[in-house]
């Protein structure tokens, strides 16, 4: 499951936007609500992690998926 988090002013995973099943459905919603430029893809140990930035190089959001297993 994707989720979909939005930069409250305080937090960086603060408001959740939605989820998706799918990664690019989750970055089509992202486009729609988020403001960003770049968007840059981390794997962690259990969770994927698409970190999204404005033009500034400045967080403005997340998508994020944690991995079964």
């Amino acid at each position: 499951m994707w989720k979909i988090y939005k930069w409250n002013g305080h937090y960086i995973m603060g408001d959740l936007i939605s989820k998706h099943k799918s990664e690019d459905a989750a970055l089509k919603k992202a486009a729609k609500e988020i403001d960003f430029t770049f968007a840059e893809k981390v794997k962690k140990d259990k969770e994927v992690l698409i970190w999204l930035d404005d033009t500034n190089h400045t967080p403005v959001g997340v998508i994020v998926k944690r991995i079964r297993g």
